[in-house]
């Protein structure tokens, strides 16, 4: 969902043309106060504030910023700006978003991938010694089980590491 903040006549006009562009709902807010309550009330990816209000009530606007959440702020001046360059900025802004978001997973999903290796690692260390002490043959071949899941962990866990990063 797109939030539009403007006080301007054209507003529903810009809100249609966005909604079409983006396939996102968008909700109109005439006062920065509006914004801020349905910033607090509803999920958006997006905020779009017209310039003219932020300039003349900062205080307001610091407030709005606050609730964006995981929205994207976006200025516009919408006293100069046509509705096709706010739909070029607002679709621009939308596909950094979903750019970040997917670099942000892969950097988790290799950070993950990091983290379990080296306790698999670890843990194959420990497997491998112990198997080494002497211990009864019924002990040694329970090891050797835990060791053999160890492993298949680890192959499961490069194919994941393998396909996120394909995907990514």
């Amino acid at each position: 969902m797109v939030l539009l903040v403007t006080p301007i006549v054209r507003s529903t006009e810009c809100a249609a043309a966005l909604k079409a562009a983006t396939g996102e709902p968008v909700v109109i807010a005439a006062t920065l106060l509006e914004a801020t309550t349905l910033l607090r009330t509803e999920t958006f990816r997006a905020a779009v504030f017209d310039q003219h209000l932020l300039e003349r009530e900062p205080q307001e606007t610091a407030l709005a910023f606050a609730h964006l959440g995981a929205a994207i702020p976006i200025e516009v001046n919408l006293a100069l700006s046509g509705v096709e360059r706010l739909v070029r900025n607002v679709q621009a802004a939308l596909r950094r978003q979903l750019q970040e978001q997917a670099a942000a997973r892969q950097a988790a999903a290799l950070a993950l991938h990091s983290d379990l290796n080296d306790a698999l690692t670890a843990l194959l260390l420990q497997l491998d010694s112990a198997i080494e002490t002497s211990l009864s043959s019924e002990a040694a071949e329970k090891l050797r089980s835990a060791q053999a899941l160890a492993e298949e962990l680890r192959s499961q866990l490069a194919t994941f590491a393998t396909s996120s990063i394909e995907s990514g």
